[in-house]
């Protein structure tokens, strides 16, 4: 099969790889369409390593672990490989475990779905397991107000649209050149607004300021900031509440947290990577007899988006479709670290790819 490592730079290379098989607990799915993510260029920048990265998986199920009963080969599926393991999903057949694995309806293109994986757990691990906010299946009743800063990349999208499922409001989004696509994601009429970042720090304080007076409400302290880069939680921490129960969580961690985030905020940091880790036996959670964990609430989430996209009230997020297949990966990449793209995700057609039949 054709497969894409990338290397530092990003620098891709296309090779000949023999197919993988699963495990009792895998799946083995034929890729018709993969997504992309920054983090996909920023491994071998942080590591400098190589590898298939791609962790977006959409396609059709080609076999299975002995131990799976849920899936079938033909079934129509998406699923999140395993950060930083083999067979990811930069190739024509990849490997994913059958907990992070859900169904499509029919409805739901390849396209679509391989917006989902990565980031929309990403959203759903930030909001419920960090910030602990109320689920879409026990929404709140009361006001709740939300600050979500990269409001158009798609963890940020996919936040408002779980947050939105939750009554969560007002949702503070900070935008920027996306802000036309996130007006699309919010509830005017519920108090949500957009700050524009582009007008600067001041312009963002006292934005997020004003929209809280505006719903009379004179503190926030809840946010999500899904860049952590120039500035984005520094400007959180001005606005949130210096008190019990206020709570950032980011995607990538501070600079220096011990001096960047004030002792009174609660922070955390929202790492997609654990919803493949078991229970740790030696773990105060291991310790203490736990048998559930982020493993299960990948399962269950996982579920919901297919729910959601069956019925209609959970959609992917924006996509473009890169040409060449695999052969665009090294563009679409750099694309993405030069900042190229806004409010869409890079997806590539496996069977684009030059020499795949």
């Amino acid at each position: 099969m054709k497969e894409a490592i990338v290397h530092p730079g990003p620098r891709v290379e296309i090779k000949d790889s023999p197919i993988p098989a699963p495990n009792a607990d895998q799946v083995l799915i034929k890729v018709v369409v993969s997504g992309s993510n920054p983090k996909d260029y920023k491994m071998g920048d942080w590591f400098g390593t190589s590898g298939n990265v791609g962790d977006d998986i959409a396609g059709i199920i080609h076999s299975v672990g002995e131990n799976i009963t849920e899936f079938k080969p033909g079934d129509r599926v998406a699923a999140f490989h395993e950060i930083r393991t083999e067979h990811g999903s930069y190739a024509e057949y990849a490997i994913a475990w059958a907990f992070t694995t859900f169904h499509l309806p029919q409805n739901t293109t390849f396209e679509e779905a391989a917006t989902i994986p990565l980031a929309a757990m990403t959203a759903a691990i930030a909001l419920y397991q960090n910030l602990q906010l109320p689920e879409p299946w026990r929404p709140t009743k009361n006001p709740l107000p939300l600050v979500i800063y990269g409001a158009s990349t798609a963890v940020g999208s996919f936040a408002i649209k779980l947050a939105q499922l939750s009554n969560i409001h007002p949702i503070i989004a900070v935008a920027g050149r996306g802000e036309k696509y996130v007006e699309t994601l919010i509830s005017r009429e519920k108090g949500d607004t957009i700050i524009d970042y582009r007008n600067g720090d001041e312009a963002i304080v006292q934005g997020i300021k004003t929209a809280l007076e505006q719903n009379g409400i004179d503190e926030v302290k809840l946010a999500l900031d899904s860049v952590a880069e120039k500035g984005s939680y520094q400007n959180l921490c001005k606005i949130l509440k210096k008190s019990e129960g206020s709570k950032i969580t980011m995607v990538l961690p501070p600079k220096d947290p011990a001096n960047e985030i004030p002792k009174a905020i609660e922070f955390s940091l929202t790492m997609v990577g654990n919803s493949h880790k078991a229970v740790d036996p030696d773990s105060e959670e291991g310790k203490l007899g736990f048998k559930t964990g982020n493993r299960e609430f990948s399962f269950l989430w996982f579920r919901f988006f297919s729910r959601g996209l069956s019925q209609g009230w959970f959609v992917g997020h924006p996509f473009e479709v890169v040409h060449g297949g695999l052969g665009g990966l090294q563009d679409s990449l750099k694309g993405l670290k030069e900042g190229r793209n806004s409010a869409s995700k890079y997806v590539l057609r496996i069977g684009d790819t030059e020499g795949v039949v």
